[in-house]
């Protein structure tokens, strides 16, 4: 029988490292093939991961809080037939391969008089993940100087979060030290703002997902420069069509037709007479993206929110785009989103008017580079234009808020593609048959 290692699997787009939750299995079980041996969480989803190997687990290579790469081994099997991946002849240090890469940082290090971490835990026993350590080779932080950042993971562990934090409050004290006094009047600014609490404040602490969005978030502001242009629709002929249809769309094809695919549809279009809105930024190259995949922001019963992605929307009927929102929509509700259900996203929807918004400036989805808010539909007075001359009529409108990276797209491209949006809506046909 020959030891082989399980590596962490790819999780989507984007997602580089996962958070290990929960071992289902202890060393020693017997495990089968493709069954669930550990439970993860990423900044995108929570999931299982299955054994390649049927046999018996010899080693568990990471505890339950720590920080695996994707492609990284997380525990041994001894499996129990014969296998085609090169057997090891003794467990793997889990932070091989993490301090392989970072082999530069380490000669750095030894240059200077700061000690290079090697161990797993410091003398009180506070464990590091490889992440971790590996963040501290890189900033040159010793062990006597990591042993004094505040640690907000279980059992007080250090996080990537906590690093970040501890090197941005590091930094600022060092220009603070460095910097020239030139008035008594003057102060530098802190790190952080301090808090002060009054009677009666509670204090919530955000949950894993929500820290890892406000992050998702910042880094998105920081990427790109957000522009965003608005255009008010006349969606009335689609109002019409939806109510006058929608009864009979359960009957036929037993789903629920919401604005939602519709809007998408219009979308769609829009995309393929303007396909440089459905790109990404590489460094200093543009990648033009051969599918339409559109991402619908939704709410999670924890009240965040997280991006299911239509795939090949551009391929779909109104039928099928509706089966597959209404689909999605139902597994995030019910926490059932797998990461290919979140990954592969081009560009990206959210309806703000679920919530009796009228408009949203929305933040760019990265690595996208635009997506769009649709607004309240309103009933309002409208001016139209008939050959009989103008006219104050009761129409249904709504806005469209379309936010864009105006590293790649400009004004013009940008403020046509939501005007074009626009137009296939307001001309959406009142007799239309699904």
């Amino acid at each position: 029988m020959a030891q082989v290692e399980l590596l962490l699997p790819k999780m989507g787009e984007s997602v580089t490292e996962a958070t290990i939750v929960e071992w289902l299995k202890e060393e020693g079980d017997h495990v089968e093939a493709d069954e669930f041996i550990v439970n993860i969480a990423t900044d995108k989803v929570d999931n299982e991961v299955p054994s390649e190997y049927e046999g018996k687990l010899i080693k568990k290579l990471f505890n339950d809080g720590d920080v695996v790469q994707v492609g990284q081994a997380f525990a041994i099997i001894e499996a129990e037939a014969e296998v085609s991946t090169p057997a090891i002849k003794s467990p793997i240090e889990p932070a091989a391969v993490v301090e392989a890469e970072a082999v530069v940082a380490e000669v750095v290090v030894a240059k200077s008089s700061i000690e290079p971490i090697v161990v797993k835990a410091d003398s009180n026993g506070r464990f590091y993940s490889p992440l971790v350590r590996n963040i501290a080779k890189e900033e040159g932080i010793g062990m006597d100087e990591l042993t004094q950042v505040n640690g907000s993971g279980k059992d007080g562990r250090v996080t990537k979060k906590d690093m970040i934090h501890y090197l941005e409050s590091r930094s600022d004290a060092a220009i603070i030290k460095a910097a020239p006094v030139t008035s008594n009047k003057t102060a530098a600014k802190p790190a952080a703002v301090p808090v002060i609490l009054d009677n009666g404040d509670e204090v919530i602490e955000m949950d894993r997902m929500r820290k890892l969005i406000a992050d998702h978030m910042v880094m998105s502001k920081q990427t790109s420069p957000h522009v965003t242009s608005f255009v008010e629709a006349d969606v009335t002929n689609i109002v019409q069509w939806r109510n006058r249809n929608k009864n009979k769309f359960i009957e036929r094809e037993g789903e629920k037709i919401t604005y939602t695919p519709l809007f998408i549809e219009a979308i769609v279009k829009a995309i393929k007479d303007f396909p440089l809105i459905n790109i990404i930024v590489d460094g200093d190259k543009i990648i033009k993206r051969k599918n339409i995949n559109i991402g619908m922001a939704a709410a999670l019963p924890s009240g965040n929110l997280i991006v299911p992605v239509i795939k090949n929307a551009d391929q779909l009927s109104l039928v099928g785009l509706t089966k597959q929102v209404n689909g999605l929509a139902t597994k995030a509700r019910n926490n059932k989103l797998s990461p290919d259900d979140i990954s592969g996203g081009t560009y990206t929807v959210t309806n703000v008017g679920t919530f009796g918004n009228i408009s949203g400036t929305p933040i760019i989805n990265q690595p996208q580079v635009a997506i769009m808010a649709l607004g309240a539909i309103r009933k309002k007075p409208v001016v139209l234009e008939t050959p009989q001359g103008d006219v104050i009529a009761i129409r249904h409108m709504m806005i469209l808020s379309h936010a864009y990276d105006h590293r790649v797209v400009d004004g013009a491209l940008g403020g046509m593609f939501v005007r074009r949006v626009a137009d296939y809506l307001e001309n959406f046909d009142p007799e239309r048959e699904f």
